[in-house]
């Protein structure tokens, strides 16, 4: 691996976020804001505010999808892990330590002493809390902090023991066909014999729930998805204004997804000095800031043979409302 290193008390810290890349940020918020629908990517919710704002989305009790992860976890670690004997369990978005500490308690401490833990975020708090969380549980544990685009510089991000790759919650969903064929069969073609990936669907199910998890009554999913503006303020030296916006969720029958935008609840003019540039918005205008895809299963058997993996094993609840994929590569 290459990147800026530092060292914690507790653990190694790599840093792939360099100046080049903020460069890349710069253009592709230029590109986006300048689409004819416009586009903010949802990566740029997370910061540190935006990752403390997700993991209160986890609680909600519209938001199924982590409590409904964490039960096929707890009830299947022993199971999910028992390929894994050694080596490097990298987790792709890590954010919380939570889904990570069930399968280390699958593994157990003697298999724990052997390995090592890649979190790897785009958000530096994120990997930093999780590995400082993770390092005070199992001391036994070597943790290399890793912050990092996922889709952008996973080709850097390379182990060379035997590797478990961990893509959970419902991030794939926030994938185009395109770039998720793209992500997949990258992580395929770089994959050892022995390696594996768990890999999460959010599957189809009724539409009213889907809607509710993304309309929650407290108005949490409102905030994470306008905090996208001030993460974009920062990186553009904009002068976004979140309350000129609202958030905006539904279900799209025909795409089987959740769309949220963010509309203009008047015309405004936002300034972006970063960008040289005005961004004028009429009343009614939305930015696009997520796309979160729903899966069935003869749609996952699609995705992960078109892009190069064999499914070893599947996971899922009694409702079907959540599966995870034990995958190698062909």
């Amino acid at each position: 691996m290459n990147g800026s290193n530092t060292q914690d008390v507790q653990f190694e810290i790599i840093n792939y976020l360099d100046h080049s890349y903020k460069k890349d940020v710069k253009e592709e918020i230029r590109e986006g804001l300048t689409a004819r629908q416009k586009t903010i990517n949802c990566k740029y919710f997370y910061d540190a505010r935006g990752s403390r704002l997700f993991e209160d989305i986890c609680t909600l009790p519209e938001y199924y999808v982590t409590r409904t992860e964490l039960s096929i976890l707890r009830n299947c670690a022993a199971e999910m892990v028992n390929f894994f004997d050694s080596g490097d369990l990298m987790e792709l978005g890590c954010g919380s330590s939570k889904k990570i500490e069930v399968l280390l308690d699958g593994l157990g401490g003697d298999r724990r002493g052997k390995s090592s833990y890649l979190p790897v975020d785009i958000s530096e708090t994120a990997v930093i809390d999780s590995s400082r969380a993770l390092t005070a549980m199992y001391p036994e544990l070597k943790v290399t902090a890793i912050v990092a685009d996922i889709t952008r510089q996973m080709a850097m991000i390379t182990t060379e023991r035997p590797c478990a790759l961990l893509f959970l919650g419902s991030t794939i969903g926030n994938f185009s066909a395109s770039e998720r064929f793209d992500f997949l069969s990258g992580i395929a073609s770089s994959m050892k014999s022995e390696d594996r990936l768990l890999l999460a669907f959010d599957m189809v199910k009724d539409i009213g729930i889907l809607e509710a998890a993304y309309n929650d009554s407290r108005g949490v999913t409102a905030e994470f998805n306008k905090n996208a503006l001030l993460v974009v303020n920062r990186e553009v030296d904009g002068n976004f204004d979140p309350s000129n916006f609202a958030h905006v969720a539904h279900f799209d029958e025909d795409n089987l997804r959740i769309e949220m935008h963010l509309r203009a609840l008047k015309a405004c003019l936002v300034k972006c000095n970063a960008l040289e540039m005005e961004i004028a918005f009429e009343e009614g205008e939305t930015i696009h800031t997520e796309n979160s895809h729903k899966f069935t299963p003869s749609g996952i058997e699609a995705i992960v043979g078109q892009s190069g993996f064999n499914i070893e094993a599947s996971y899922s609840d009694p409702e079907h409302w959540f599966s995870i994929m034990e995958l190698s590569a062909v």
